[in-house]
């Protein structure tokens, strides 16, 4: 196809992308042969990872508790059983509900929704969405059956737990009830699967009969519908890439007109969090207006980092905000949850995340100490509002999740939950964080996680993984399944390469549009480091990515096939000249202000075409490759990776092996079970630790 009046592009593998001729699917499943036949001398291997996993794992278990107005909620993981059991059981109870009990069977338990017994035989299902009545009498569900992330909408009564006659199909993610317990707004996506519409259902009237509240026509934005932790209001965002635009639904009255908090303006983004004093809160529908006000996380005037603003309900517009926490050049502020007495801000710095705890009634803070010097940390399900304490999460490279409950006042922890792993030692291993130089002369951070005695003579195998796309930071988190790579003496590291947003907004901004390539040469210049520091060698050296860091693995392959002894690029978005090209495909409009918009604009189209890994395949030898894709698959279409395997077929030189594996009947990610899920991630470390001569 002719661009721009001058770029001819010859794709000869542009047949792969129809779905529906026998001959694709002919391919596909040639190719999954090739695959197993390739690597079922790994078999053994494979089981024996399978049956590590499973048995590090507390098969039956249950969640911390999280309470809402009388009631504690949990969820339960029976053995034997892909999926959750969601329960509940009236608060007062001391103890922590029991891990062994089977689900319902404890005095005072309730299942609120067993996902095992509505996926009863079905190969693939995932719960899309649950949401609790205010009254906590019934609950909305949304189920996919295929992995294509559309959803059917169900309601089922508590008491009786009978399915009301009520079902609606083609919803997307965002459920949200309003306070008359018989409201309920959903989200519907168009034909690219942008999520475009808000309607209101009201409960026994048919589907026929619901109406569309909001309509986002721009392209470029998806909408989404939450409730605030107050319960007054129902928040309706707008966002592209770059810009957001806000309204309030009345909770206690559904019906009303939408209130906008302020109109979009291109590159401005806003969130809001709604917040009231408690003594005014006598009755429901009598909230008095000055005790109402919105906290605002907010990038105007230049604050690129982001600032937090307050504003009451009556002046939302704007120029009304009032500052409380500046903008910093050095933290990045997320996030704010506002609780009746205090506020806890999510935040970055130094490549971390942080919480602090703002007092409202006198302003003063706290940041939370953490106990390692690389970890994750984050505010978890916090569903009460008037509350003393809040859930956070922490978990690093080597310390399992936790959950913890902080008193707002004294700083008081406890440990409601750490998560159990059999026959795993923290103490043998130790992880730190690692800094690259880039070309330019940024400094890139690494997080490695190894075992204490690695001896640092460039033998040992490395696993790198990145991502580096839309200001998503991979944050060093435990994992069950990758202690089976560490115990084997496999190095684990993560590179926080620019177009992620570990550094705050400069370093997204430094890796995406036109300093796309940064991300590449970042992620290239830590694999010189590690092996500069002796870490591994390049023959040692495995490269792992999906999706946007799948493109990544893609790019680093053309860049430098000589640093890398495999990679793994899992639902690879390898073909995205192609796709960012094909504005009906799901996502590519909404992906222009990330990407650039090829279609309009030469400059980007020639940008884009110098590292799109599909275009710039050449007669090299390349390292050995597993890709993988599946069908259904809305975010990255199937064909990506399987046409960039068809070109790396036919043009790579060399002997090293390269394999397909497409799932025919999941999506973006993977299969939907548990133990579906570990078999997938014990394939795809057994062909890692093959690469690398480990077969025990």
């Amino acid at each position: 196809m002719l661009r721009h009046g001058v770029d001819e592009r010859v794709d000869d593998w542009y047949w792969l992308r129809d779905r529906d001729d026998p001959a694709v699917r002919a391919y596909l499943e040639a190719e999954n042969a090739f695959t197993q036949t390739g690597l079922a001398h790994t078999a053994p291997l494979q089981a024996r990872l399978f049956d590590d996993i499973k048995a590090r794992v507390q098969e039956t278990d249950v969640s911390a508790p999280v309470r809402r107005r009388g009631w504690d909620y949990f969820t339960r993981t029976i053995e034997g059983h892909e999926y959750a059991v969601h329960c509940r059981r009236p608060t007062g109870s001391t103890t922590p509900p029991d891990p062994e009990a089977a689900p319902g069977s404890t005095p005072g338990e309730e299942i609120v929704l067993d996902e095992n017994a509505l996926a009863a035989d079905a190969e693939y299902f995932v719960l899309r969405g649950l949401a609790l009545s205010p009254a906590q009498a019934q609950i909305a569900y949304a189920v996919d059956f295929t992995g294509g992330e559309l959803a059917t909408l169900r309601f089922r009564e508590l008491a009786t737990g009978r399915d009301l006659a009520d079902e609606i199909d083609g919803v997307y993610y965002g459920l949200a009830w309003a306070n008359d317990e018989r409201t309920v707004f959903y989200v519907r996506p168009d034909d690219a699967i942008r999520p475009y519409q808000v309607w209101r259902h009201v409960l026994g009237s048919p589907a026929s009969d619901d109406v569309l509240v909001y309509q986002e026509d721009d392209e470029r934005f998806g909408v989404g519908i939450g409730r605030t932790r107050t319960g007054r209001f129902l928040v309706i965002g707008s966002e592209s890439k770059t810009t957001s635009e806000t309204h309030l639904v009345d909770a206690d009255d559904p019906t009303a007109a939408l209130r906008l908090v302020a109109p979009r303006e291109q590159g401005i983004e806003y969130h809001v969090e709604h917040h009231h004093h408690v003594e005014h809160h006598h009755h429901a529908g009598h909230h008095a207006g000055h005790a109402d006000r919105l906290f605002i996380i907010t990038n105007a005037d230049g604050a690129e980092n982001f600032k937090l603003m307050v504003t009451g309900l009556d002046t939302t517009s704007r120029g009304e905000w009032n500052e409380i926490v500046p903008h910093r050049s050095d933290v990045r502020l997320h996030d704010v949850d506002a609780f009746a007495g205090h506020l806890v801000l999510s935040e970055r710095a130094e490549g971390l995340e942080r919480l602090r705890v703002l007092s409202i009634a006198d302003g003063t803070e706290r940041l939370l100490t953490m106990p390692d010097d690389v970890y994750s940390a984050w505010v978890g399900a916090n569903a009460e509002f008037e509350t003393t304490t809040f859930r956070y999460g922490y978990t690093s490279l080597v310390v399992p999740v936790s959950d913890i409950d902080e008193d707002f006042t004294s700083g008081e922890r406890v440990v409601v939950k750490e998560q159990p792993v059999h026959g795993y030692d923290p103490t043998e291993l130790e992880t730190h964080r690692l800094w690259a130089t880039a070309g330019d002369g940024t400094s890139v951070p690494i997080s490695i996680v190894h075992r204490r005695d690695l001896p640092r003579d460039g033998r040992a195998p490395l696993l790198l993984y990145g991502y580096g796309s839309y200001e998503v930071s991979v944050d060093p988190i435990f994992s069950t399944s990758r202690v089976s790579l560490l115990e084997r003496g496999v190095v684990y590291a993560i590179a926080h390469v620019r177009g992620g947003g570990e550094l705050g907004r400069p370093w997204y901004d430094d890796g995406k549009l036109d300093h796309k390539q940064n991300s590449f040469t970042d992620f290239v210049a830590c694999a010189e480091h590690l092996v500069a520091e002796g870490y591994t060698s390049p023959d040692r050296l495995l490269a792992r990515g999906g999706s946007a860091g799948g493109l990544l693995m893609g790019a680093v392959a053309n860049l430098r096939p000589d640093l890398f002894r495999a990679i793994v690029a899992e639902v690879p978005f390898v073909d995205c000249l192609t796709t960012m090209l094909d504005d009906s495909l799901p996502l590519t409009i909404t992906e222009w202000e990330e990407w650039g918009d090829p279609v309009h604009d030469p400059a980007v189209y020639d940008y884009i075409k110098s590292y799109a890994p599909y275009d710039n395949v050449t007669a090299q030898d390349y390292p050995a490759l597993l890709v993988t894709a599946g069908l259904n698959d809305p975010r990255v279409q199937y064909w990506e990776p399987a046409k960039w395997v068809a070109k790396l077929r036919e043009t790579a030189t060399g002997v090293a092996p390269l394999f397909l594996k497409t799932e025919l009947g999941a999506g973006h990610h993977g299969p939907s079970g548990r133990y579906e899920s570990w078999k997938e991630e014990a394939f795809v470390l057994a062909f890692i630790l093959d690469q690398v001569g480990i077969s025990e």
